[in-house]
């Protein structure tokens, strides 16, 4: 298969997805954004996504494991898993909850306090390499056709 982008780093569209450019392009900026997060935060002693989960116990404090799964559309498995991973590096701690002995919270630590300014400089940094040159008014558009594009995906559920 040969295509001009051959040489440049990125993978060339295959032509059975010539029915679905959009898509195609999603699926392909999707994973190049994912590898750069996982560049990013690799620093931090973080995978991609986990940095959402630190972002979502700053803003809304300890939280049900399960309420987690759920927010994070995620099984109950794969959660406690990042929760373990997570943990294991000290920045989150699990308890048991006081309202229900059989439920557990998950809750940052310090040093996951700590790492807030470090995530949201290295969000910014991944912003700014993902936007580039455009104009705001590139990125505003960008920006919405992206939120419509969710809201789009997401009626189907």
């Amino acid at each position: 298969m040969t295509s001009a982008r051959e040489g440049t780093g990125r993978v060339p569209s295959p032509t059975a997805a010539a029915g679905g450019p959009v898509s195609n392009t999603l699926i392909r900026v999707t994973r190049l954004h994912i590898m750069r997060a996982r560049q990013l935060f690799r620093e931090l002693g973080l995978h991609p996504g986990h940095e959402l989960l630190m972002m979502h116990l700053w803003d809304a404090g300890p939280q049900r494991q399960s309420d987690l799964a759920a927010a994070f559309d995620t099984d109950s498995a794969s959660m406690t898993r990042t929760v373990q991973r997570l943990e294991r590096a000290g920045f989150v701690r699990r308890r048991p909850d006081p309202a229900d002995g059989r439920a557990t919270l998950v809750e940052t630590t310090p040093a996951g306090l700590g790492l807030r300014r470090q995530v949201e400089q290295l969000w910014s940094e991944l912003e700014a390499a993902t936007t580039g040159d455009m104009t705001p008014a590139e990125r505003s558009t960008l920006l919405a056709g992206l939120e419509r594009v969710e809201a789009n995906l997401a009626q189907g559920r």
